[in-house]
């Protein structure tokens, strides 16, 4: 098995708030440290906008596994179901799946590089 080559850009690419779709999956893509050598991957599903009444400018997400199992924000019983409100100028750790892979790779590389081997 071959992965194509790509070239990564020195720079993530998160998506803009104004692309976002209900119902369509975007990855939260954060690390644990500074060196950015431990990613910490969360898949996520787009929700809506101004879900409550006395929000303002915020968007929305559910955890993709509750998505699927068919709980919903509204839904009476919302389970293990997690929700994640965020300004619409934060989320900027939120991206599409081929940019999220971008960021892993970069990952990769620098983890090499940390750890001497290429």
């Amino acid at each position: 098995m071959r992965f194509e080559a790509r070239e990564l850009k020195p720079y993530a690419e998160p998506i803009s708030a104004g692309d976002l779709q209900v119902g369509a999956i975007y990855f939260s893509v954060q690390f644990a440290d500074d060196d950015m050598l431990i990613p910490i991957v969360e898949p996520l599903v787009f929700i809506g906008r101004h879900l409550t009444r006395d929000d303002q400018g915020s968007v929305y997400f559910q955890d993709a596994g509750s998505y699927r199992e068919g709980i919903r924000f509204e839904s009476p019983e919302t389970g293990a179901a997690v929700f994640y409100a965020q300004a619409e100028h934060e989320i900027n750790h939120v991206f599409e799946y081929e940019r999220a892979l971008d960021l892993l790779l970069a990952c990769s590389l620098r983890r090499k590089k940390a750890h001497g081997t290429t």
